[in-house]
């Protein structure tokens, strides 16, 4: 899981083997019991988990900011410059990643990294919006809090205890989102940018995605999708804050509906994802 890459003492080599077993290859100096642990994540809801497991054990920097878009962003150098003091970067999968990554590396040779993504299987092999199902997240949380334990093993306890706290109140959310949308009769939703696969896989929806491979549909594609959401009886498109609304604005114009966003990056992941819940909800119950 995690990746270290400087020289290694002997005593350090002794301390790799023992933690071997835990999926290590890569060491790094833990924390004193007075220090935080610098941590670097790709996108704002990882944060949220980061603060919920590490409590004030932590201190998190985000890549991609809020309002900006994960698969075309560029890290600004100073950013680049500030990897030289992280000790772990969680990454996720976001596109931005596989363009930045080596270089991200690159930056700090003592960085840890972990793939929060780990044990999880993407949907089409690539989807990256794996944070999205409460039930994935639950793996995640689980792959976050291992790591900040082998960083920082004095203070396992605290880190598990935060865990399961969070993890009470992932289940608590599932349960909850799942009595929002039962008895729904139509569960079709046109979304522009196709980030809710994983919602709408855990949730029994189906999603038309407006998007086609992260592109704007051509004429003839715009022209299906009307026709879709007129069959169907969509009245919604729902659009991401940060991506353009022309295309979604032309579709609602056309079938006579509107757009509403909906982001999946919103910091306050728990609070996020029941807000979503509830808005697909009235949506739906409108277009039965």
């Amino acid at each position: 899981m995690l990746r270290r890459g400087f020289p290694l003492s002997a005593l350090a080599l002794g301390l790799f083997f023992l933690l071997g077993a835990c999926g290590t290859s890569r060491l790094a100096a833990p924390p004193s019991s007075e220090e935080l642990i610098d941590v670097t994540v790709s996108i704002v809801p990882q944060k949220y988990f980061l603060e919920r497991i590490g409590g004030d054990r932590v201190k998190v920097s985000v890549m991609v900011g809020p309002g900006f878009n994960p698969t075309t962003y560029e890290p600004k150098p100073s950013q680049i410059q500030e990897l030289s003091v992280t000790q772990i970067y969680i990454r996720v999968g976001v596109p931005f990643e596989e363009a930045w990554m080596d270089r991200i590396v690159a930056a700090n040779e003592h960085m840890v990294i972990v793939d929060q993504s780990e044990g999880i299987e993407r949907l089409g092999g690539t989807d990256p919006h794996i944070w999205l199902s409460p039930q994935l997240a639950k793996i995640q949380a689980q792959t976050i809090c291992d790591g900040l334990v082998e960083m920082d093993p004095d203070n396992e306890g605290f880190y598990q205890a935060n865990l399961g706290a969070l993890l009470f109140e992932m289940d608590e959310l599932d349960a909850s989102i799942r009595d929002t949308l039962a008895g729904l009769e139509s569960r079709k939703l046109m979304v522009f940018h196709p980030a809710w696969s994983y919602f709408a896989q855990d949730y029994d929806l189906e999603m038309i995605p407006a998007q086609i491979e992260g592109g704007d549909p051509s004429a003839a594609e715009m022209a299906d999708l009307i026709r879709a959401a007129k069959q169907h009886k969509i009245k919604v498109i729902f659009a991401q804050p940060e991506f353009s609304t022309r295309s979604a604005k032309t579709i609602a114009d056309e079938i006579g509906g509107e757009v509403l966003l909906i982001s999946p990056l919103a910091p306050d992941w728990l609070d996020n994802l029941q807000r979503v819940a509830d808005t697909f909800s009235k949506v739906l119950v409108r277009e039965q």
